[in-house]
């Protein structure tokens, strides 16, 4: 049950750059979660994966110290969510209808989640020197903060200065 989690249904096992499939796949399911439900049902999704993610990260990588699997995706899945977040609460709670999630926006928190975890600048960079279960996790998660903050600032700008 833990691969099933930690490959979130066996979307690392894609090539090539399964971190990247894990992160279009979570983007897809991230804007129908969102036309289902909107930001609290994206942010309860979050909550959950992010919970999974750690215990299915513990379970796979207890005996193998220092492994940070390219398979293991669920921390790409939880961090594209946690992205989505930002826009998402902003379209709520500007009270747009559920299915309007304007592509600048999932676009936005897709490529700039990319760039930070590859990347991996500042404190993203010291989560993944850890070198364990908890590094996997915490690195992306700061991806995903970084990139929410990074889509919101884009937004703004776009909307301040083009409109």
């Amino acid at each position: 049950m833990s691969r099933l989690v930690a490959t979130f249904f066996y979307v690392g096992l894609l090539r090539p750059a399964p971190g990247t499939w894990g992160s279009a796949v979570a983007v897809g399911l991230g804007l129908v979660l969102h036309g289902l439900g909107s930001f609290p049902l994206l942010a309860i999704a979050t909550v959950l994966a992010t919970i999974a993610g750690f215990w299915a990260c513990h379970a796979e990588l207890k005996n193998r110290p220092g492994e940070d699997p390219s398979e293991i995706v669920i921390d790409e899945v939880a961090a594209q969510w946690l992205a989505l977040c930002f826009p998402s609460l902003g379209f709520w709670l500007m009270g747009l209808d559920n299915w309007n999630f304007p592509y600048p926006g999932w676009v936005a928190a897709f490529l700039f989640f990319r760039l930070f975890d590859i990347w991996k600048p500042w404190i993203i960079g010291r989560a993944d020197r850890r070198h364990d279960w908890l590094g996997v996790m915490y690195d992306d998660l700061l991806a995903g903060i970084f990139a929410g903050v990074a889509t919101m600032v884009a937004a703004g700008a776009a909307h301040g200065f083009l409109m």
